[in-house]
């Protein structure tokens, strides 16, 4: 479908809708249909004048002028009232329809979003995508909105009065109708031209929306390093290019009605003039005169909204590609079939013969085997890039492995299904994140249907509570965005309060102490210590004092294992694990003497 026009994959997309479309569609024809009628509600009006006792009227036996214009205006009541029936039909129709599909797109898209692996993550901005979930759905919203009716209309208003004009007057008919094939290559041309300049437009906006997004994150370092009038100018570029490719799609659609207007003027002074001499030799009736000028201005100046309307379907179209294109976006991430409930999880975990590259590079993870018993403690240490917090990512399955494989109690985690799999490991990692709501929302986050009882003490278990008890609200205070509110040490403890309340059978804890000071990770330790007793636990850890006393500690080097063995068994193997332990027992008590002196 990604090579389909993309009215044939919005119209595909929408299936499930196609009654209500017909049902608007009908709704649009009829009402310009009764639209259409008053002109030759005149023309009868007229032929009365004129004729009187001879009318058309007449000739259906109401030979009495009075009783003639009584079923003239009986006859303008019923039409205008059907018109104005079915002008609020189509509306409303149309609206919700352009409602309901909104709705169901950004629903869908985010959901097959959230379905993505990290790398689809990692190669795009936050802003983009927030372009690709609200502008160009709100920009296919207002073509369906009102673009959608327009277009139908036209086609309608075409099909009709060329019929009618046929019918009273082949003569002046191909006058009218001359501008007409004009009128549609024109809409055709414009709209080759326009879709790849509307398509710079949808990428334009999506940079500016990225970088406007990445700047309100980021707004405390732009700040801190005073880059305030630097990140104003970066907008202003892209904003700058953004307006520009406005510009150049706007001088192209804006000579379209100016094109299209002497077009028409031609047709319409073609039949004022030609239909007015022949009506003045009689052989045109002055009544159905009358109705060939109304018609020819009804047929002819709707003509010029064309190009608005042009406008606003290119942009549309542009926009449904792009959706249609994350929708599009392959899910890599096998399903898996088997359910494994969190209370028959033993929380035994084995990698096999494990490798794992980003992007196709070079090996992050190679040929590692690794052994974690359900209920022991195991930390992996090792320097910066070894490829420990990879492993947290693989079990998770943000990832798939490239080749091996990694079990939970006996089972492929392929074979999972990723919510039970998922549902089994709470983890707390260096990066917290919290969410714009109350301290009791952001630790009940998992576990909604949690009890205030069981939030306050997962935050007792996570000696959190006593400084929540200290802020404004207590634990209905708002944390921000992202918990600036609090301190990092506070989003750590809230994150494991977190963890505590989901209570899963294998812990998983990523450098959840390198950023708080020593106060904090004594008072996180302790915390540690009370949840890590009879459950699976995994720490990567950068800090070698806080994992000494797991059942057994491993050592990473360039994706490997390189070590091995418990706290003692290493210092007295003497090799990297033991060189590490020096340099931070010697920097601890260098930073001891600094404090003393």
């Amino acid at each position: 479908m990604a090579s389909a026009h993309p009215l044939q994959r919005l119209l595909a997309y929408s299936h499930e809708y196609r009654l209500q479309i017909w049902q608007a569609s009908l709704c649009s024809v009829l009402n310009k249909i009764f639209d259409l009628a008053p002109p030759a509600l005149i023309g009868l009006a007229v032929d009365v004048v004129v004729k009187q006792q001879d009318s058309l009227i007449a000739q259906f036996g109401i030979t009495d002028i009075r009783t003639q214009f009584i079923v003239i205006s009986v006859l303008t009541f019923i039409v205008w009232s059907l018109e104005s029936v079915f002008e609020y039909a189509y509306d409303r129709l149309w609206r919700n329809l352009a409602q309901n599909v909104q709705h169901k797109l950004r629903l869908n898209a985010y959901a097959h979003l959230q379905g993505l692996d990290l790398a689809f993550f990692e190669n795009r901005s936050t802003g983009s995508l927030m372009s690709v979930l609200n502008d160009d759905i709100n920009q296919l919203e207002r073509f369906l909105d009102r673009g959608a009716n327009e277009v139908l209309q036209v086609i309608t208003t075409a099909i009709i009065i060329g019929a009618a004009f046929f019918i009273l007057a082949p003569s002046v008919a191909w006058m009218a109708m001359l501008p007409m094939p004009f009128v549609v290559w024109g809409a055709i041309a414009f709209q080759k031209l326009l879709a790849p300049l509307y398509a710079e437009v949808r990428e334009r906006v999506g940079l500016l929306n990225s970088r406007l997004s990445n700047n309100l994150s980021g707004i405390t370092t732009i700040k801190s390093f005073t880059a305030e009038a630097y990140e104003t100018e970066r907008i202003r570029q892209e904003s700058l290019g953004y307006s520009q490719s406005n510009q150049r799609a706007i001088a192209l659609s804006a000579a379209f009605i100016p094109l299209i207007r002497i077009l028409i003027l031609v047709g319409f002074t073609a039949t004022l003039l030609y239909g007015g001499l022949i009506t003045v030799d009689g052989q045109l009736a002055v009544g159905t005169y009358s109705v060939l000028v109304f018609l020819t201005q009804r047929l002819l100046w709707p003509l010029t909204r064309l190009g608005e309307t042009l406008d606003q379907y290119q942009r549309a179209m542009a926009s449904t590609n792009r959706v249609m294109d994350l929708l599009d976006t392959p899910i890599t991430l096998h399903p898996g079939s088997h359910r494994l409930p969190v209370g028959q999880v033993k929380g035994d975990v084995r990698f096999e013969d494990v490798t794992f590259a980003y992007d196709s590079g070079r090996p992050v993870i190679e040929h590692l085997s690794l052994k974690i018993p359900a209920g022991k403690t195991i930390a992996v240490v090792g320097s910066t890039g070894s490829g420990k917090s990879t492993l947290v990512k693989l079990l998770l399955r943000f990832y798939e492995v490239h080749e091996g494989r990694i079990t939970l109690d006996g089972l492929s985690l392929q074979d999972l299904d990723p919510r039970d799999l998922r549902q089994s490991v709470g983890l707390v990692s260096q990066d917290i994140f919290l969410f714009h709501g109350t301290v009791a929302e952001n630790i009940a986050y998992g576990s909604f249907e949690a009890s205030r009882e069981s939030i306050i003490a997962a935050a007792q278990v996570a000696e959190a509570d006593s400084f929540i008890q200290n802020l404004v609200s207590g634990y209905d205070t708002i944390v921000g965005e992202r918990g600036q509110k609090l301190s990092g040490g506070q989003r750590q403890r809230i994150a494991i309060a977190r963890a505590v309340l989901k209570n899963p059978p294998i812990l998983v804890l990523d450098e959840a102490t390198s950023a708080v000071d020593n106060e904090t990770e004594a008072a996180i330790q302790r915390a540690l210590e009370k949840i890590t007793q009879n459950r699976t636990t995994i720490a990567i850890a950068h800090r070698l004092s806080t994992i000494r006393n797991a059942d057994r500690i491993y050592v990473m080097e360039s994706g490997q294992l390189v070590e091995w063995g418990t706290h003692e068994e290493l210092l007295e193997r003497d090799g990297i694990y033991a060189g590490l332990w020096r340099v931070q027992m010697g920097e601890s008590f260098e930073n001891k003497a600094l404090k003393a002196s």
